[in-house]
């Protein structure tokens, strides 16, 4: 890894900072274009880059510049369909953002534009690479447990952020909460299941945030809160345990895996709690014997976004991909299979019955 990656970043919301937080202390990244139409996203992108990086209004421009290596398209989700679309005359590196189209139709269009594209596409997919919940997935995949037959996931957080113009607000705009946001949760649970879902059943309301506010006349409509099941050709079965009014949550995250030999189980700290590690615990059922792991967050890192790490150690495998010309280790279909799934449980509440695979024919 010692060439250096030569980044372009459409979109300098807060994710899109973020992402450059995260670059600039990899010793062999670096931003060197920028693309947004937002002035007050500039600036705070200006105050984190170096002076030599250039400034973009347009897409069209940052295309013709072709300075960068890669692009990372961190802009609303409902404009990822448009700007993938664009991008892919440049056959460059793509990491898209969660969630990868706002729609399954959206995702399956670009993977059949897209099916030709000869440099990698990765779907930006930060939880798989929190330290303690990439330990668990590699305890999991080495068979500590035993064949896996349950995993929940419970995220008990802060509401939505402001974010520009406050394009999140509304379902329109982001495929729902279980698309935009639990996007994540639903890859995470085909990666540590390893196989694919069948069928997918959830409850889940809008009971308390963003009721008070108005936009243009109109009232949010995103979830706030859910349980979401899903069943998986294997066996196994996972839920979701959502809720977007619990802000004083130590842990902003807890998973846990069981398997036909033990249990397995991590959790994530929530930015207002300060902590630098976590501790991931395995308990087998013969023995009667625990074992606790602590998993600690250098703070430097910690420091360059919410998403406890990840962002970083996501770029150094995508730098890695890049580097020695190797597949995604996020794919285009993980992104897309993620986006289904979401879509099938805003369904199931929506329509209130039990929402199969099948249906998207994918």
């Amino acid at each position: 890894m010692s060439a250096t990656t030569k980044y372009g970043i459409i979109g300098t919301g807060v994710m899109g900072q973020e992402h450059i937080q995260n670059i600039n202390i990899i010793e062999n990244a670096e931003v060197v274009a920028i693309c947004d139409t937002n002035e007050g996203s500039k600036n705070k992108a200006k105050s984190l880059v170096k002076e030599s990086t250039k400034f973009y209004n347009n897409l069209n421009e940052l295309i013709s510049a072709n300075i960068a290596d890669a692009y990372i398209i961190a802009t609303p989700n409902y404009t990822h369909i448009d700007v993938l679309e664009q991008i892919l005359v440049t056959n460059k590196h793509l990491l898209v953002e969660k969630p990868l189209c706002t729609t399954t139709e959206d995702c399956k269009k670009f993977e059949l534009l897209s099916k030709d594209y000869s440099k990698i596409i990765w779907t930006g997919m930060e939880y798989r690479y929190m330290p303690p919940v990439k330990h668990l997935i590699d305890e999991v995949h080495q068979n500590v447990i035993g064949k896996i037959k349950m995993l929940s996931i419970r995220e008990h957080r802060f509401p939505f952020l402001h974010k520009v113009d406050d394009w999140n607000r509304f379902a329109i705009n982001t495929g729902g909460t279980l698309v935009e946001k639990c996007c994540h949760f639903f890859d995470l649970m085909r990666l540590v299941v390893k196989s694919e879902p069948v069928k997918v059943y959830a409850s889940g309301n809008q009971d308390v945030n963003h009721l008070d506010e108005k936009y243009d006349g109109k009232t949010p409509d995103i979830i706030d809160n859910a349980y979401v099941i899903v069943d998986f050709e294997n066996g196994a079965r996972a839920m979701l345990d959502l809720c977007m009014f619990a802000e004083n949550s130590e842990y902003q995250e807890e998973i846990v895996a069981v398997g036909d030999l033990g249990k397995i189980e991590t959790f994530v700290p929530s930015s207002a709690s300060g902590r630098d590690s976590s501790e991931v615990r395995i308990g087998m059922r013969k023995d009667n014997v625990t074992k606790s792991t602590e998993v600690k967050v250098d703070k430097e890192i910690l420091l360059a976004g919410h998403h406890h790490g990840s962002t970083y150690y996501e770029h150094l495998a995508f730098i890695n991909a890049i580097q020695k010309n190797e597949e995604p280790e996020v794919s285009l279909r993980d992104g897309l299979m993620s986006v289904a799934i979401g879509e099938a449980a805003e369904n199931s509440i929506k329509e209130n019955r039990v929402v199969f695979m099948k249906e998207f024919n994918l």
